[in-house]
């Protein structure tokens, strides 16, 4: 496997896998990314390509790079696998980022429960000679949902206060110390170096005309982890490397916290690919795929996610603060079946109007995620309404921090 292993892979063994890295013009990297089609996988997906060359543009040789593995989606474990059995790979994609923007100085930001990763990313740094080791630093990133959005790394690293600016500059103008600054998640920086060894044609070869990434396979399976996929890979090919599913599931959260539900029949034979899932109107994001067992009911799984993404507001601008809140406990009085006159009415009003209002895209996430839930479980929640479920349930395990 090209991303993941079972155990920590050393200096010595990655090399000998994988050769050593190579030595491209700053021009020519940039160019093979973006003709790769490589997307970030840190969630929204932007290009890598055209976010190198955006920090190169500004940087006169005093870029940072700021390798971002906060990795606070509590359905996601991607991040911290890479990290703890491939960290070379990691390492790898830094320094081509490093030479690709003009940085000196590369910051790797790991999510302080993360402890594995942590362990492994220090033994990779110290078997590297001095002078990457003194251009390269590991900060703990702080447990949050929030602590990976790149503005909350920037603010963090400058402030020690894991929350997203609310104002330009970004990042790439103005971030650690005030220098252009590239945050690029993990798995992006690991594929990049995949695709510098072995070329975009490799890349987009493997994947069936997709690429390739990790995806976290959770809930209703037989076997949950983390999976190396083609992009070109259906719901259907994942299921059946999780060992299957566990009796019928009746939905499926794609993207995570930040993504949707969709219906399982309806996905089961369509690509994991980003881009084809934008056009069927559902996110990638960073990579989780969780089935909603058909015993458990939609809206008692649904509560529970808005009430944890309510608790990690930012609480910086009343949409986050008061919306939220308010959308959290609507929710969750509809799930225990004790609802309000008109619950259901103003969860459909308050989710169409809190997108695009917040001082960060905190709101605009957990509203996505609602408007799924109220569309694909609209009988569900009718019912709730009238204080009944259709579902003999247990409660989800959806998990939250």
């Amino acid at each position: 496997m090209e991303l993941i292993g079972q155990t920590t892979e050393s200096l010595a063994t990655h090399r000998q896998r994988l050769g050593p890295l190579p030595t491209l013009p700053p021009e020519e990297l940039i160019a093979e990314l973006e003709s790769s089609g490589l997307l970030g996988r840190g969630g929204a997906g932007f290009p890598v390509g055209r976010k190198w060359r955006t920090v190169a543009e500004r940087s006169s040789g005093r870029a940072v790079v700021l390798a971002n593995g906060a990795e606070g989606e509590p359905l996601s474990r991607k991040d911290r696998s890479l990290m703890a059995t491939r960290p070379h790979l990691v390492v790898d994609g830094a320094l081509l980022a490093a030479g690709a923007v003009g940085a000196n100085d590369i910051i790797f930001y790991v999510g302080t429960e993360h402890r594995a990763a942590e362990a492994a990313m220090r033994h990779a740094l110290a078997e590297h000679p001095a002078d990457i080791q003194g251009r390269a630093q590991i900060v703990s990133a702080p447990p949050g949902y929030v602590s990976g959005e790149e503005s909350a790394a920037v603010h963090f690293v400058n402030e020690g206060d894991a929350r997203p600016t609310t104002t330009p500059p970004r990042p790439f103008d103005r971030g650690v110390g005030g220098r252009p600054t590239l945050v690029q998640n993990v798995e992006s920086l690991a594929l990049a170096a995949l695709i510098a060894r072995r070329g975009r044609d490799w890349y987009v070869d493997q994947g069936r005309r997709g690429g390739i990434g990790l995806i976290t396979v959770s809930g209703a399976v037989k076997r949950s982890g983390v999976q190396e996929i083609a992009l070109g890979s259906t719901l259907s090919d994942v299921a059946a490397a999780a060992g299957g599913l566990r009796g019928d599931a009746q939905a499926v959260l794609l993207g995570g916290y930040f993504g949707g539900w969709a219906e399982v029949d309806e996905q089961w034979g369509l690509p994991l690919e980003p881009r084809s899932m934008r056009a069927r109107g559902l996110a990638h994001g960073c990579g989780v795929v969780h089935f909603l067992s058909a015993d458990s009911c939609g809206v008692e799984a649904t509560s529970r996610i808005m009430a944890y993404l309510a608790s990690q507001s930012a609480r910086q601008c009343g949409p986050c603060v008061f919306g939220l809140s308010a959308i959290a406990d609507a929710t969750q009085r509809l799930a225990a079946r004790s609802a309000h006159a008109n619950d259901l009415d103003r969860l459909v009003r308050w989710s169409g109007q809190l997108t695009g209002r917040g001082a960060c895209h905190h709101p605009d996430g957990a509203v996505g995620l609602i408007r799924s839930s109220l569309q694909l479980f609209a009988d569900d929640f009718a019912e709730h309404q009238r204080r009944r479920c259709l579902t003999v349930s247990r409660p989800e395990r959806v998990a939250v921090a």
